[in-house]
Protein backbone atom coordinates (compact mmCIF):
# COMPACT_ATOMS: atom_id res chain seq x y z
CA UNK A 1 0.00 0.00 0.00
CA UNK A 2 2.90 2.18 0.76
CA UNK A 3 3.49 2.40 -3.02
CA UNK A 4 0.27 3.32 -4.11
CA UNK A 5 1.03 7.28 -3.75
CA UNK A 6 3.67 7.24 -6.74
CA UNK A 7 3.13 4.58 -9.33
CA UNK A 8 5.14 5.96 -11.74
CA UNK A 9 8.20 5.71 -9.26
CA UNK A 10 7.17 2.44 -7.59
CA UNK A 11 6.10 0.16 -10.50
CA UNK A 12 8.56 -0.73 -12.36
CA UNK A 13 11.17 -3.40 -13.21
CA UNK A 14 10.31 -7.43 -12.66
CA UNK A 15 6.89 -7.70 -11.49
CA UNK A 16 6.85 -11.54 -10.83
CA UNK A 17 3.07 -13.23 -11.83
CA UNK A 18 3.58 -15.80 -9.20
CA UNK A 19 1.33 -18.95 -10.10
CA UNK A 20 -1.78 -20.03 -7.74
CA UNK A 21 -0.50 -22.89 -6.03
CA UNK A 22 -3.18 -25.37 -4.95
CA UNK A 23 -3.08 -28.69 -3.39
CA UNK A 24 -3.35 -32.63 -5.38
CA UNK A 25 -7.58 -31.88 -4.27
CA UNK A 26 -7.64 -28.22 -5.77
CA UNK A 27 -7.73 -26.39 -2.39
CA UNK A 28 -5.84 -23.22 -2.15
CA UNK A 29 -1.94 -24.03 -0.77
CA UNK A 30 -0.48 -21.11 1.79
CA UNK A 31 2.11 -23.08 2.22
CA UNK A 32 3.35 -23.18 -0.37
CA UNK A 33 2.49 -19.51 -1.45
CA UNK A 34 4.25 -18.44 1.13
CA UNK A 35 7.23 -20.05 -0.14
CA UNK A 36 6.90 -18.42 -4.36
CA UNK A 37 6.68 -14.62 -2.56
CA UNK A 38 9.55 -14.93 -0.13
CA UNK A 39 11.95 -16.67 -3.36
CA UNK A 40 10.67 -14.31 -4.99
CA UNK A 41 12.16 -11.43 -3.03
CA UNK A 42 14.90 -12.59 -2.20
CA UNK A 43 15.83 -13.56 -5.43
CA UNK A 44 15.58 -9.40 -6.47
CA UNK A 45 11.81 -9.44 -7.95
CA UNK A 46 10.78 -5.60 -7.84
CA UNK A 47 7.11 -6.17 -7.68
CA UNK A 48 4.35 -9.12 -6.93
CA UNK A 49 1.24 -9.67 -8.93
CA UNK A 50 -1.05 -12.46 -8.75
CA UNK A 51 -4.40 -13.64 -10.01
CA UNK A 52 -3.41 -12.45 -14.09
CA UNK A 53 -3.19 -15.43 -16.03
CA UNK A 54 -0.17 -17.55 -14.72
CA UNK A 55 -2.58 -17.57 -11.39
CA UNK A 56 -5.73 -19.25 -13.01
CA UNK A 57 -8.17 -16.76 -12.00
CA UNK A 58 -11.51 -17.81 -14.59
CA UNK A 59 -11.04 -21.12 -12.67
CA UNK A 60 -11.62 -20.12 -9.58
CA UNK A 61 -14.49 -18.21 -7.34
CA UNK A 62 -14.53 -14.82 -6.34
CA UNK A 63 -13.91 -15.78 -2.57
CA UNK A 64 -10.99 -18.38 -3.82
CA UNK A 65 -9.04 -15.40 -5.30
CA UNK A 66 -10.17 -13.20 -2.23
CA UNK A 67 -8.60 -15.46 -0.12
CA UNK A 68 -5.20 -15.88 -1.78
CA UNK A 69 -5.15 -11.90 -2.27
CA UNK A 70 -5.56 -11.20 1.17
CA UNK A 71 -2.66 -14.29 2.00
CA UNK A 72 -0.39 -12.82 -0.69
CA UNK A 73 -0.72 -8.76 0.28
CA UNK A 74 -0.59 -10.43 4.00
CA UNK A 75 3.04 -11.79 2.96
CA UNK A 76 4.42 -9.03 1.06
CA UNK A 77 4.04 -6.86 3.91
CA UNK A 78 4.85 -3.89 1.75
CA UNK A 79 8.41 -4.86 0.58
CA UNK A 80 7.49 -4.32 -2.77
CA UNK A 81 4.44 -3.68 -5.14
CA UNK A 82 1.26 -5.95 -5.14
CA UNK A 83 -0.67 -5.66 -8.25
CA UNK A 84 -3.50 -8.38 -8.30
CA UNK A 85 -5.24 -8.78 -11.14
CA UNK A 86 -8.88 -8.59 -10.30
CA UNK A 87 -10.61 -8.02 -13.52
CA UNK A 88 -13.41 -10.98 -14.32
CA UNK A 89 -15.83 -11.25 -17.86
CA UNK A 90 -18.70 -9.69 -15.48
CA UNK A 91 -18.23 -6.42 -14.29
CA UNK A 92 -19.75 -6.92 -10.78
CA UNK A 93 -17.31 -9.31 -9.72
CA UNK A 94 -14.77 -7.00 -11.55
CA UNK A 95 -15.86 -4.36 -9.32
CA UNK A 96 -16.26 -6.48 -6.09
CA UNK A 97 -12.51 -8.02 -6.52
CA UNK A 98 -10.93 -4.55 -7.10
CA UNK A 99 -12.21 -3.07 -4.40
CA UNK A 100 -11.49 -5.71 -2.15
CA UNK A 101 -7.59 -4.81 -3.50
CA UNK A 102 -8.29 -1.60 -2.13
CA UNK A 103 -9.11 -3.22 1.17
CA UNK A 104 -6.25 -5.44 1.02
CA UNK A 105 -3.72 -3.28 0.51
CA UNK A 106 -2.44 -3.38 -3.13
CA UNK A 107 -0.17 -0.70 -4.90
CA UNK A 108 -1.98 -0.81 -7.77
CA UNK A 109 -4.75 -3.15 -9.75
CA UNK A 110 -4.74 -5.17 -12.67
CA UNK A 111 -7.78 -5.60 -14.13
CA UNK A 112 -8.43 -7.76 -17.46
CA UNK A 113 -10.35 -6.81 -20.68
CA UNK A 114 -13.29 -8.65 -20.64
CA UNK A 115 -12.87 -11.48 -22.80
CA UNK A 116 -15.66 -13.44 -24.52
CA UNK A 117 -18.27 -10.67 -25.29
CA UNK A 118 -16.15 -8.65 -27.54
CA UNK A 119 -16.94 -5.33 -26.17
CA UNK A 120 -16.63 -2.51 -29.05
CA UNK A 121 -14.01 0.58 -27.83
CA UNK A 122 -16.76 2.37 -26.54
CA UNK A 123 -17.73 -0.97 -24.22
CA UNK A 124 -14.08 -0.86 -22.94
CA UNK A 125 -14.20 2.72 -22.28
CA UNK A 126 -17.23 2.58 -20.20
CA UNK A 127 -16.41 -0.83 -18.42
CA UNK A 128 -13.02 0.81 -17.59
CA UNK A 129 -14.66 4.21 -16.35
CA UNK A 130 -16.49 2.33 -14.09
CA UNK A 131 -13.95 0.85 -12.78
CA UNK A 132 -11.89 3.34 -11.91
CA UNK A 133 -14.81 5.45 -10.45
CA UNK A 134 -15.45 2.76 -7.91
CA UNK A 135 -12.05 3.09 -6.33
CA UNK A 136 -10.35 6.16 -7.30
CA UNK A 137 -7.78 6.39 -5.09
CA UNK A 138 -6.13 2.64 -6.06
CA UNK A 139 -4.11 2.86 -9.22
CA UNK A 140 -5.53 1.00 -12.26
CA UNK A 141 -3.58 -1.05 -15.03
CA UNK A 142 -5.46 -1.92 -17.79
CA UNK A 143 -4.39 -5.48 -19.17
CA UNK A 144 -4.49 -5.83 -22.71
CA UNK A 145 -4.45 -9.76 -24.02
CA UNK A 146 -6.38 -10.34 -26.98
CA UNK A 147 -4.85 -14.27 -27.33
CA UNK A 148 -6.97 -14.76 -24.17
CA UNK A 149 -9.75 -12.23 -24.63
CA UNK A 150 -10.63 -11.87 -28.02
CA UNK A 151 -10.54 -7.93 -27.45
CA UNK A 152 -7.41 -5.75 -28.39
CA UNK A 153 -7.66 -2.15 -26.20
CA UNK A 154 -7.18 0.78 -29.04
CA UNK A 155 -4.51 3.06 -27.84
CA UNK A 156 -6.64 6.00 -28.58
CA UNK A 157 -9.26 4.40 -25.91
CA UNK A 158 -6.09 3.85 -23.67
CA UNK A 159 -5.06 7.78 -23.97
CA UNK A 160 -9.40 8.50 -23.27
CA UNK A 161 -9.35 6.61 -20.02
CA UNK A 162 -6.07 8.37 -18.98
CA UNK A 163 -7.16 12.41 -20.08
CA UNK A 164 -10.36 11.50 -17.77
CA UNK A 165 -9.63 9.32 -14.74
CA UNK A 166 -5.98 10.03 -12.60
CA UNK A 167 -6.28 6.70 -11.27
CA UNK A 168 -5.56 4.77 -14.93
CA UNK A 169 -2.14 4.80 -14.99
CA UNK A 170 -0.99 2.14 -17.27
CA UNK A 171 -1.23 -0.84 -19.23
CA UNK A 172 0.14 -4.07 -18.92
CA UNK A 173 0.73 -4.64 -22.95
CA UNK A 174 0.73 -8.88 -23.58
CA UNK A 175 0.36 -8.16 -27.25
CA UNK A 176 2.91 -9.37 -29.57
CA UNK A 177 2.19 -6.11 -32.16
CA UNK A 178 5.48 -4.32 -30.72
CA UNK A 179 3.99 -1.34 -32.48
CA UNK A 180 1.47 -1.20 -30.76
CA UNK A 181 3.59 -0.50 -27.38
CA UNK A 182 4.98 2.86 -29.26
CA UNK A 183 1.68 4.09 -30.22
CA UNK A 184 -0.26 3.59 -26.36
CA UNK A 185 2.73 5.68 -25.57
CA UNK A 186 2.59 8.02 -27.74
CA UNK A 187 -1.20 8.80 -27.75
CA UNK A 188 -1.84 7.79 -23.71
CA UNK A 189 1.52 10.19 -22.62
CA UNK A 190 5.11 9.18 -22.33
CA UNK A 191 4.73 9.11 -18.48
CA UNK A 192 1.98 6.09 -19.19
CA UNK A 193 3.04 3.02 -17.08
CA UNK A 194 4.13 0.53 -20.11
CA UNK A 195 4.31 -3.16 -18.71
CA UNK A 196 5.57 -5.59 -20.97
CA UNK A 197 3.69 -9.36 -20.54
CA UNK A 198 5.52 -10.68 -23.92
CA UNK A 199 8.98 -12.48 -22.63
CA UNK A 200 10.91 -11.52 -25.54
CA UNK A 201 9.45 -8.01 -25.60
CA UNK A 202 10.62 -7.39 -22.06
CA UNK A 203 14.00 -5.82 -22.93
CA UNK A 204 13.14 -4.30 -26.64
CA UNK A 205 10.34 -2.18 -24.37
CA UNK A 206 12.59 -0.52 -21.83
CA UNK A 207 14.24 0.97 -24.79
CA UNK A 208 10.78 3.04 -25.71
CA UNK A 209 10.69 3.91 -22.26
CA UNK A 210 8.58 0.97 -20.89
CA UNK A 211 8.81 0.86 -17.66
CA UNK A 212 9.22 -2.76 -16.80
CA UNK A 213 7.46 -6.73 -17.39
CA UNK A 214 4.71 -8.82 -16.11
CA UNK A 215 6.67 -11.83 -16.92
CA UNK A 216 5.99 -15.42 -16.61
CA UNK A 217 9.30 -16.97 -16.80
CA UNK A 218 9.78 -15.21 -13.23
CA UNK A 219 8.35 -17.51 -11.96
CA UNK A 220 11.47 -20.02 -12.85
CA UNK A 221 13.91 -17.63 -13.32
CA UNK A 222 13.35 -14.61 -11.16
CA UNK A 223 17.01 -13.82 -10.37
CA UNK A 224 18.15 -13.07 -13.79
CA UNK A 225 14.43 -11.15 -15.16
CA UNK A 226 15.07 -8.73 -12.66
CA UNK A 227 18.41 -8.45 -13.24
CA UNK A 228 17.82 -7.84 -16.66
CA UNK A 229 16.05 -4.55 -15.86
CA UNK A 230 18.81 -3.89 -13.13
CA UNK A 231 21.51 -3.99 -15.87
CA UNK A 232 19.53 -2.08 -18.80
CA UNK A 233 18.82 1.38 -16.43
CA UNK A 234 22.28 0.93 -14.72
CA UNK A 235 23.80 1.18 -18.88
CA UNK A 236 25.05 -2.23 -19.13
CA UNK A 237 23.28 -2.84 -22.03
CA UNK A 238 25.37 -5.48 -23.11
CA UNK A 239 24.57 -7.95 -19.99
CA UNK A 240 21.20 -7.18 -20.12
CA UNK A 241 20.91 -8.52 -23.60
CA UNK A 242 23.58 -11.52 -22.59
CA UNK A 243 20.27 -12.53 -20.08
CA UNK A 244 17.51 -11.47 -23.00
CA UNK A 245 19.35 -14.13 -24.70
CA UNK A 246 19.87 -16.44 -22.04
CA UNK A 247 16.39 -16.60 -20.91
CA UNK A 248 14.94 -17.97 -24.57
CA UNK A 249 15.23 -21.53 -23.57
CA UNK A 250 13.35 -20.49 -20.53
CA UNK A 251 10.92 -19.18 -22.26
CA UNK A 252 10.06 -21.64 -24.38
CA UNK A 253 9.66 -23.83 -21.20
CA UNK A 254 6.97 -21.54 -19.92
CA UNK A 255 4.90 -22.47 -22.78
CA UNK A 256 5.60 -25.80 -23.91
CA UNK A 257 1.93 -26.20 -22.90
CA UNK A 258 -0.58 -24.25 -21.62
CA UNK A 259 1.14 -21.82 -18.80
CA UNK A 260 1.34 -22.20 -15.90
CA UNK A 261 1.72 -26.51 -16.23
CA UNK A 262 5.10 -26.56 -17.00
CA UNK A 263 6.16 -23.68 -14.24
CA UNK A 264 4.23 -25.94 -12.19
CA UNK A 265 5.39 -28.85 -12.94
CA UNK A 266 9.06 -27.05 -12.81
CA UNK A 267 8.65 -25.48 -8.99
CA UNK A 268 7.31 -28.49 -7.60
CA UNK A 269 9.99 -30.65 -9.13
CA UNK A 270 12.06 -28.23 -6.90
CA UNK A 271 10.23 -28.36 -3.75
CA UNK A 272 8.61 -24.69 -3.61
CA UNK A 273 5.42 -26.45 -4.26
CA UNK A 274 3.78 -29.46 -2.69
CA UNK A 275 1.86 -30.19 -5.93
CA UNK A 276 2.16 -29.51 -9.82
CA UNK A 277 -1.85 -29.61 -9.75
CA UNK A 278 -3.45 -27.32 -12.22
CA UNK A 279 -7.82 -26.70 -12.51
CA UNK A 280 -9.29 -27.75 -14.89
CA UNK A 281 -9.57 -27.44 -18.46
CA UNK A 282 -6.41 -27.20 -17.39
CA UNK A 283 -4.12 -30.35 -17.94
CA UNK A 284 -0.66 -31.42 -16.05
CA UNK A 285 2.21 -31.31 -18.36
CA UNK A 286 2.00 -34.09 -20.67
CA UNK A 287 5.21 -36.71 -20.17
CA UNK A 288 6.20 -35.30 -23.58
CA UNK A 289 5.95 -32.18 -22.49
CA UNK A 290 7.92 -33.11 -19.18
CA UNK A 291 10.91 -34.36 -21.71
CA UNK A 292 11.19 -31.16 -23.92
CA UNK A 293 10.84 -29.11 -20.07
CA UNK A 294 14.43 -31.46 -18.91
CA UNK A 295 15.61 -30.19 -22.08
CA UNK A 296 15.11 -26.76 -21.58
CA UNK A 297 15.98 -26.78 -18.58
CA UNK A 298 19.51 -27.64 -19.14
CA UNK A 299 19.74 -24.88 -22.08
CA UNK A 300 18.63 -22.03 -19.77
CA UNK A 301 20.71 -23.67 -16.51
CA UNK A 302 23.34 -20.61 -16.95
CA UNK A 303 20.33 -18.14 -15.56
CA UNK A 304 18.34 -20.19 -13.22
CA UNK A 305 18.69 -19.78 -9.70
CA UNK A 306 18.50 -22.19 -6.60
CA UNK A 307 16.47 -24.34 -5.92
CA UNK A 308 15.49 -24.26 -9.68
CA UNK A 309 19.07 -24.51 -10.81
CA UNK A 310 19.66 -27.78 -8.90
CA UNK A 311 17.28 -29.27 -11.93
CA UNK A 312 19.16 -28.12 -14.28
Amino acid sequence: MRFRTDPQRYIRGSIAPVVTPFTDDGRLDLDGLSRLICWQLESGSHGISLGGSTGEPSAQSVAERIEAMDAAAGLIADRAPFLPGTGSAKLDETLELTAHARQAGADAALVITPYYARPTQEGLYQWYATVAAGTPDLPILVYNVPSRTAVDIAPETVARLRARHPNIVGVKETTRDFEHFSRVLHAAGRDTIILSGIELLCLPLLALGGSGFVSATANIAPAATAAMYDHWVRGDHDEARDLHYGLHPLVDLTFTETNPAPVKWVLHRAGLLGSARVLPPLAPLSDTGQLRVQTLLKEGSSVLNAPVSELA
